[in-house]
C-alpha cells in the first residue's frame, strides 16, 4: 500500500511539473530530430568556424549569396512557401532574374512617408472597428493584426481598398503558412491555392510593371509569396512581439507618443525578438574568414540572428530600451533587417513607419495585459487581456485572469511542444520526400533559375 502510494505521489508531481521541463525537453528532441532528417550541411555562425566578431562580415561577403541551390534545408523551406517557392523573392538564386524582382519590390513599396502613414492608419482604424472589446477579453495578437496587414499590403500593391473576399483568402494563406512555420499545424494547399487563384485574375490590375519574363500564374507567385506571405507574416509577427512587449510593461503604453521613446522600444523588441531566426545562404566561392578560417565554396552557412543579437549587451536577456539611449546601431551587433549587401529585408524603410501607426492605434483604444510565455517564435500567438482605455478593472479580477491566463498558457506549451514534435517530424520528413527545392534544380528541369 505505502509504495503504491509513493509511486502515486511521484506520478503526480512528474506530471504537476511538465510544464516546467517538458516543453523544453521535446523542443531539444525535435531539434536533434531536423538535424539528423536535414543531415549535418549548415555551418553555424557565429559558432566554432566563424566567431560572432566575424559574423557581419561573412554575411556581406559577395560570395555569401546562394539561397536555395544545394541546401537540404531548401527542401524544407520551400514545402513551407509553397506555392511558388521558386519565384519567392528571397529563395531566388542570384542573377539577372533576382535583381530585376528586387528592383520591382522596391518600386511597389516606395510609398512616401505620409501617404504610407494615412494608409496604415485607415486600414488599422478600419480593422480595428470591426473588433470592439468593450470588457476585458483573451485576444491572441497575431490574430488580432494580421487582417491590418492584409489590408495594407493589398492596397499597396494594387492601389485600391481590399475586398472583403481577398482579406480573407490573404488572412486564410498567411496564417496556414506561419502555423505551418511553427509546426502547430500541418499546411493546407488549398487554402493556398485559393489565393493564387484570385491572384491570377487580379495580376494586371497591379500598377506597377511586373517582369515580362513572367507567366501570369509566376506573377500571382510572386506577388502571394511576396507580399501577402512573407509581408502579410512578418508584420504581423513583429506587431505581435511590439505589443506582448507592452502589455508586460504596461507603464509604457500611455507614452507611445513619445517618437524617441517608441522608436527604442521598437529597436529593443527586434534585438531580443528578432523575426529571423537562421537565415541560410550557399557560398558561391570560397571565402576566407581569417588568416586559419577558410569556407569552401558550396558550404551552407546558417547565421543564428537570435544569438547575434544577444552577444555583447549588457544583461542581453533584460527588456530595456533604455540601453538605446547610449547605443548607435550600425556600431553594436543588431540587424533586424539582414545586411544591405545581402539580400536586406526590402520592407526595412516600411516596417518600422507602418508599426509606429499601428501600436498608436491599437493603444488609443485599448490597455493590454499579459502573464503569457514572450519568446521569440510565439507559437502560442502572443496572448494578452485587452480592454477599453481608461475603463475601471477590479485588482483582484485582473489578478484571477491573469493567474488563469499563465496556468493555461504553461500547460498550453506541453500541449504545443507535443504537437510541434509530431507534426514539425513529419514535415520535415515530407519535405525530404518530395524535394520540391532539388527536384527544380535537376538539369532534367525545364526553366530551372539555374540556366
Amino acid at each position: 500500500m505505502v509504495p503504491a502510494l509513493i509511486v502515486g505521489v511521484l506520478v503526480v508531481a512528474v506530471v504537476a511539473t511538465f510544464p516546467f521541463w517538458l516543453p523544453r525537453v521535446v523542443v531539444a528532441l525535435r531539434i536533434r530530430i531536423f538535424a539528423r532528417i536535414n543531415g549535418p550541411d549548415g555551418i553555424a555562425i557565429p559558432g566554432p568556424l566563424v566567431p560572432v566578431e566575424r559574423f557581419q562580415q561573412v554575411y556581406a561577403h559577395p560570395a555569401a549569396n546562394g539561397r536555395s541551390k544545394g541546401a537540404a534545408l531548401s527542401d524544407l523551406f520551400w514545402y513551407w512557401l509553397s506555392p511558388g517557392a521558386h519565384l519567392h523573392q528571397e529563395h531566388l538564386e542570384p542573377g539577372e532574374r533576382y535583381d530585376e524582382v528586387a528592383r520591382t519590390t522596391r518600386k511597389i513599396l516606395a510609398v512616401r512617408r505620409e501617404p504610407l502613414e494615412q494608409l496604415t492608419a485607415r486600414c488599422a482604424q478600419a480593422v480595428l472597428d470591426e473588433r470592439r472589446f468593450d470588457r476585458l477579453t483573451f485576444v491572441q495578437l497575431r490574430d488580432l493584426t494580421m487582417p491590418i496587414w492584409a489590408e495594407l499590403y493589398y492596397e499597396v500593391v494594387f492601389e485600391e481598398p481590399c475586398p472583403r473576399e481577398a482579406r480573407g483568402l490573404i488572412v486564410g494563406n498567411a496564417n496556414d503558412v506561419v502555423t505551418a512555420l511553427k509546426c502547430t499545424g500541418l499546411r493546407h494547399m488549398d487554402r493556398r491555392d485559393a489565393l493564387t487563384r484570385y491572384l491570377r485574375t487580379r495580376v494586371h490590375d497591379v500598377r506597377h510593371q511586373l517582369p515580362d519574363w513572367m507567366t501570369d500564374e509566376e506573377r500571382a507567385f510572386y506577388l502571394q509569396g511576396t507580399y501577402f506571405n512573407t509581408a502579410v507574416v512578418q508584420m504581423s509577427e513583429a506587431m505581435a512581439h511590439l505589443l506582448m512587449v507592452l502589455a508586460r510593461h504596461p507603464t509604457l503604453q500611455a507614452r507611445v507618443d513619445d517618437d524617441d521613446l517608441l522608436d527604442k522600444v521598437i529597436s529593443e523588441t527586434f534585438r531580443m525578438y528578432p523575426l529571423f531566426g537562421i537565415a541560410h545562404r550557399i557560398t558561391s566561392d570560397e571565402i576566407v574568414v581569417d588568416d586559419t578560417t577558410t569556407l569552401p565554396r558550396g558550404s551552407v552557412v546558417c547565421f543564428n540572428y537570435p544569438e547575434f543579437h544577444r552577444a555583447g549587451y549588457d544583461h542581453a536577456d533584460t527588456f530595456d530600451p533604455d540601453r538605446w539611449d547610449e547605443l548607435v546601431a550600425r556600431h553594436v551587433n543588431f540587424i533586424p533587417f539582414g545586411i544591405v549587401a545581402n539580400r536586406a529585408c526590402p520592407a526595412r524603410g516600411v516596417a518600422p513607419i507602418t508599426m509606429r501607426v499601428v501600436v498608436r492605434e491599437v493603444l488609443r483604444r485599448y490597455e493590454l495585459r499579459t502573464s503569457a510565455t514572450h519568446t521569440r517564435s510565439i507559437p502560442n500567438r502572443a496572448p494578452v487581456l485587452i480592454s477599453p482605455r481608461g475603463q475601471s478593472i477590479s485588482p483582484t479580477w485582473l489578478r484571477i485572469r491573469l493567474a488563469a491566463m499563465r496556468l493555461g498558457d504553461r500547460w498550453g506549451d506541453v500541449w504545443r511542444s507535443l504537437v510541434q514534435l509530431v507534426l514539425g517530424t513529419y514535415m520535415v520528413w515530407d519535405a525530404r520526400r518530395l524535394r520540391l527545392c532539388a527536384r527544380y534544380f535537376e538539369p532534367s528541369v525545364s526553366g530551372a533559375q539555374g540556366r
